[in-house]
């Protein structure tokens, strides 16, 4: 027994259509409001607490723009997410082809390095600046065990950044292996089998069949870890705190140091607006570029 088209009920289509309301109606409380709502703020001079605000138009924007620890903090951001995007790609991709091979206890290790992406960056970062700091840490200990010098690891702008990289690195590259894994298993192996029939070496077959049926899995990884390094947060508090001076905030840090710190809700919204547009623009110009990418090789 089949149903006629005309028998379906004019106004099903309709019906089906209020399924979407609760999606709809937690995107605009969540997402869509708190983004109009800071939009709002960026352009009043609150300091977050009183009751009163008024309208500056566009002088918080125009002030971030004289503002050197903002520079400082926009530059720094930009370093944590191209930074640990390239650290977790190299490092998640070299797992998954290891893991990826019939090894014994390869399930056991993949969970042991997919451990840390469970674990609070706060509390991850708590664990890394005992193991950094400089009188009881574990990494002096073991400089001075093979006769250097105690360091002040954390006491330097530059070592302080690299440090940051690599912490969050370390956590998320957990991520990335599991999104390349997934990403080899659905290759299939007949092209390999043709390419040694024809003579391909290791190396070749990477080049030729693996990165070319992987670049889905690149850009989703890609653009995954970048929008995370470049809204860097909890590593950055609990290591440095910004310091020494403002010379390793990022942006996130520096809007959490202006609104709560500083009382400056209005500027801290002009931040986060800006940080936001970057993000988006990013965003989409990279999944441009590996769509684009993708096609060109199909």
């Amino acid at each position: 027994m089949t149903t006629s088209r005309s028998s379906i009920p004019r106004f099903a289509g309709r019906g089906l259509n209020l399924l979407y309301l609760p999606a709809l109606a937690v995107l605009g409380v969540f997402t869509l409001w708190p983004l109009v709502n800071g939009v709002m703020l960026s352009l009043s001079n609150w300091d977050g607490y009183s009751p009163e605000r008024s309208f500056v138009g566009l002088e918080n924007y125009l002030r971030l723009f004289d503002d050197p620890n903002f520079r400082t903090a926009l530059g720094n951001t930009f370093i944590y997410g191209v930074g640990s995007t390239i650290l977790q790609q190299v490092i998640g991709l070299g797992l998954a082809l290891a893991l990826d091979r019939s090894v014994r206890g390869r399930n056991v290790a993949r969970a042991i390095i997919y451990l840390p992406v469970l674990v609070s960056p706060v509390v991850m970062g708590t664990m890394y600046y005992l193991f950094l700091s400089y009188n009881s840490g574990g990494l002096n200990d073991l400089v001075i065990a093979l006769g250097g010098e105690r360091t002040a690891w954390l006491s330097d702008s530059g070592a302080a950044i690299a440090l940051i990289v690599v912490v969050n690195s370390l956590q998320f590259m957990g991520i990335s292996m599991v999104i390349y894994l997934a990403g080899l298993q659905s290759i299939p192996t007949v092209y390999y089998e043709a390419a040694r029939l024809d003579g391909a070496n290791a190396a070749q077959s990477f080049r030729h069949i693996t990165v070319p049926m992987l670049q889905p899995a690149f850009a989703t990884s890609i653009v995954l870890n970048l929008i995370g390094g470049m809204k860097l947060f909890d590593v950055i508090q609990v290591l440095t705190a910004g310091g020494p001076g403002y010379s390793t905030h990022s942006v996130s840090t520096l809007i959490a140091k202006m609104y709560f710190g500083s009382q400056r809700a209005g500027y801290a919204s002009a931040m986060g607006v800006v940080l936001f547009l970057i993000i988006a623009v990013f965003t989409l110009l990279l999944n441009t570029m590996l769509n684009r990418r993708r096609l060109e090789q199909l």
